[in-house]
C-alpha cells in the first residue's frame, strides 16, 4: 500500500491520533493486505478509498444486518431527520419503538434504549444489582461484554478493584457455574451468559440446554438476575431473542448492533420483576434519546420480519459453510467451521499462530471477499446465493494455496 491513499491517511492519522486508530476496528491487528479506510458500501459490499471492492463478511463487525444503506431504512432515517435528531426530550419514536420490542422480545415487558452494547451490558449489570442489592456478577472466561473498566478484556487503563466483584465460570461448564455461585455466596446479584459461545479465536459453541436450565435454576433460586448478552447475536439467530432457541427466558437483556441496520443504538430489554429497579437507578447520555437511531430501528426490526431476514442468512449461511466444507476436503486442508451458520467462524488445524488462517483470509481479500480469522463473521440479508457463488470461488483459490504453503 505504499503511496496509496490509504497509506497516506494512515500517515497523516498518526500524526493526530494515538498510534493513528484504536478499538477494534484498528487495521494494525490485520494482516498488512487489509485496508483501513474506507469510501462507500451498498448491500453486502465495500469499497475502499482505492476503489477495490469487497464482498463483506464482517457487516461493520455485526450492525448490518438488512445490508449496508438499506433504502427503506435510510428512508424512514431521513425522514426522521427533517424533522429532527435530538431535542429536550425523546420523539414518540422512543414510546413506538419501545412498543415494537416488547411486542418482538419473548421475556420484555419494557425496554429502554441507549447508544451502543457496552451502554447496554452495564446498564443490565446497574439493574440487576439495584434489584437485589448484592454486588456479584457471574462472567464467563475469555467472554466479551463491552470496553468499559468492569468489563474490559485488556488490563490498561482498569484496576483490580474495578474487577472486584466479577466470579468467573467456563461457558458450557454447570458445575462451574454452580462452583461460582457459590463463591459468590448471598452477594449474587447476576449472571451474564453470551448468546452463544463466541471467544475470539475459539471454537464457538450453542449453549447447551442443561447449561441455560442451570443458569436460569441458579438465579431462581437466588433471586438473581439471568441477562443474556444479546449485543453480537441479537436479532441474527431468533426474533424473540437468541435463548428462545434453548427454551430460557431471561430476566434482562442487553442489544445493540443489529437492531437499527448501523444507526447507533443500544437497548436492555427486562422483564416486570426488574421494572421497578430499571426506573431507579440513573442512567443516561447526551446522544441516547436520538430520534433518528430509532426511527431506523422500527424500519430494521419491521423490515427483518417482513422479509424473513434470519431465514435468508441462515440459508446463505448453509450454503457458504456447504461450500467450504467440500473445498477443504477437496484440498486435503482440514478446518472447522463454527457459530451459527448466520455468525461463522473458520479455523484451521495445527494453526496456533494463525499463520494459515490469515493467509487464508488474505488471500480472499485479493479475489474481492473480505473475512476475518478470529473474530465472529457475519452474514446480512443482503448476500445472495449469486454472491456467495461468487465468494466460493474466493475461497477455493485461497484454500488451494493454504495446501500449496502448508501441506
Amino acid at each position: 500500500m505504499h503511496n496509496s491513499v490509504d497509506a497516506a491517511l494512515r500517515e497523516r492519522a498518526r500524526q493526530v491520533i494515538p498510534n493513528g486508530m484504536w478499538g477494534h476496528m484498528n487495521a494494525a491487528r490485520l494482516p498488512a493486505a487489509y485496508p483501513q479506510y474506507f469510501a462507500r458500501a451498498e448491500g453486502c459490499r465495500l469499497w475502499d478509498v482505492e476503489g477495490r471492492e469487497y464482498i463483506d463478511f464482517m457487516c461493520a463487525y455485526g450492525p448490518m444486518v438488512l445490508g449496508y444503506n438499506d433504502a427503506d431504512v435510510n428512508r424512514a432515517a431521513d425522514a426522521q431527520r427533517a424533522e429532527g435528531d435530538i431535542f429536550n426530550g425523546p420523539s414518540a419514536r422512543l414510546v413506538e419503538l419501545a412498543e415494537l420490542m416488547v411486542d418482538t422480545v419473548a421475556h420484555a415487558d419494557w425496554a429502554m434504549f441507549q447508544k451502543n452494547g457496552t451502554d447496554a451490558t452495564t446498564t443490565c449489570v446497574m439493574i440487576a444489582r439495584e434489584a437485589t442489592g448484592k454486588r456479584k456478577i457471574l462472567v464467563a472466561n475469555g467472554a466479551y461484554h463491552g470496553a468499559v473498566p468492569w468489563c474490559n478484556p485488556y488490563p490498561n487503563g482498569a484496576t483490580a478493584e474495578d474487577r472486584a466483584h466479577l466470579v468467573r465460570y467456563d461457558y458450557n461448564d454447570v458445575a462451574s457455574l454452580e462452583r461460582a455461585a457459590a463463591e459468590a455466596g448471598d452477594d449474587l446479584a447476576g449472571i451474564v451468559v453470551s448468546a452463544f459461545k463466541h471467544d475470539l479465536g475459539k471454537t464457538h459453541e450453542a449453549p447447551t440446554k442443561e447449561f441455560a436450565a442451570g443458569a436460569r435454576s441458579i438465579c431462581d433460586r437466588t433471586g438473581a438476575a439471568l441477562i443474556v448478552d444479546d449485543v453480537r447475536a441479537g436479532f441474527r439467530l431468533h426474533a424473540g431473542g437468541s435463548w428462545e432457541l434453548v427454551g430460557v427466558k431471561p430476566d434482562l437483556a442487553a442489544w445493540s448492533k443489529a437492531i437499527a441496520n448501523g444507526y447507533s443504538l443500544g437497548a436492555v430489554t427486562g422483564n416486570d420483576r426488574f421494572r421497578d429497579a430499571a426506573g431507579r437507578i440513573f442512567v443516561t447520555g447526551s446522544f441516547w434519546y436520538g430520534a433518528v437511531s430509532m426511527a431506523a430501528s422500527l424500519a430494521t426490526i419491521r423490515k427483518m420480519k417482513e422479509i424473513g431476514a434470519i431465514d435468508i442468512m441462515r440459508r446463505m449461511g448453509q450454503r457458504l459453510r456447504d461450500g467450504v466444507d467440500a473445498q477443504a476436503k477437496a484440498h486435503g486442508v482440514r478446518l472447522q467451521q463454527s457459530g451459527p451458520v448466520q455468525m461463522p467462524v473458520i479455523l484451521f488445524d495445527d494453526d496456533a499462530d494463525r499463520r494459515k488462517g490469515w493467509l487464508f483470509c488474505t488471500e480472499a481479500l485479493k479475489r474481492g471477499v473480505y473475512m476475518h480469522a478470529t473474530h465472529t463473521m457475519f452474514l446480512s440479508a443482503a448476500h445472495t446465493a449469486a454472491d456467495i457463488d461468487r465468494t466460493l470461488e474466493a475461497t477455493d483459490a485461497a484454500l488451494a494455496e493454504v495446501a500449496r504453503q502448508f501441506g
